[in-house]
């Protein structure tokens, strides 16, 4: 399997994608969901990633088709739609990323179209070039997680272990051996319909488990904790040398 190494952005930041692209990260995700991009910085910051040859994943804000249309207008290769419940939900709601007759999205033109006409193969092409990924982030959405991967419009999952720890009444995420046997339901999911999984992994012991059950991307730095890592490193370093 080809894996990526993924990237997590949650403000707008031209040198964070200069230099993750610089150093080998090939999956950038924007999370508009818990960041604070706007409609000017997607349309600013997408073409950018996509330049620098990253493939770029938009948490959207919400399971809503408008924002969903738009991150792929702007230029997006994939989404990421949080909140997601049953698979009458999800199909529902994924359908926002596929032109008809598969789903009903709505046609733009301008960037997505190369700011031409389309030509008779385009949608089809798109439909199956764009990546939608809804996560699997809720119990209800877990115990469907088979039925939503059998959905046409769903090109994978994206796992989010935090809140699918908290929905299902186990309160903070640790990864303990319930959140492992979630996330091992999710990759034998995944590997039985043919599609890849993603999941943020930030320690090294996530990062070895989603490896061996075959995720197609690793989602391993994120901008704000980087900094405050750095940060304290650098601040310790310096009140030992000062003492």
């Amino acid at each position: 399997m080809n894996r990526k190494i993924g990237c997590w952005l949650a403000t707008p930041d031209v040198v964070f994608i200069e230099l993750a692209a610089r150093m080998g990260y090939g999956t950038l995700v924007l999370d508009v969901e818990h960041g604070t991009f706007d409609l000017k910085d997607l349309d600013r910051l997408l073409p950018l990633a996509r330049a620098l040859g990253m493939e770029t994943l938009v948490k959207v804000e919400g399971p809503r088709a408008e924002p969903i249309q738009q991150a792929l207008d702007f230029g997006a290769t994939g989404v990421i739609i949080p909140h997601i419940g049953d698979v009458a939900h999800a199909e529902a709601i994924c359908r926002s990323a596929k032109y008809p007759l598969l789903g009903t999205r709505s046609y733009a033109g301008a960037r997505s179209v190369h700011y031409d006409a389309p030509d008779d193969g385009y949608f089809d092409r798109d439909n199956s070039q764009t990546r939608c990924l809804p996560m699997i982030e809720t119990a209800e959405a877990l115990a469907d997680v088979e039925a939503i991967l059998a959905l046409p419009q769903v090109d994978g999952v994206f796992v989010g272990p935090s809140d699918l720890s908290l929905s299902s009444g186990r309160g903070r995420y640790r990864f303990g051996p319930e959140d492992r046997a979630d996330i091992t339901r999710i990759a034998k999911a995944c590997e039985a319909a043919g599609k890849p999984w993603t999941m943020p992994a930030w320690s090294s012991a996530e990062q070895e488990f989603a490896s061996a059950l075959g995720a197609s991307v690793l989602v391993v730095i994120e901008q704000q904790s980087t900094m405050a890592t750095e940060l304290a490193k650098t601040m310790k370093e310096m009140q030992r040398l000062l003492e």
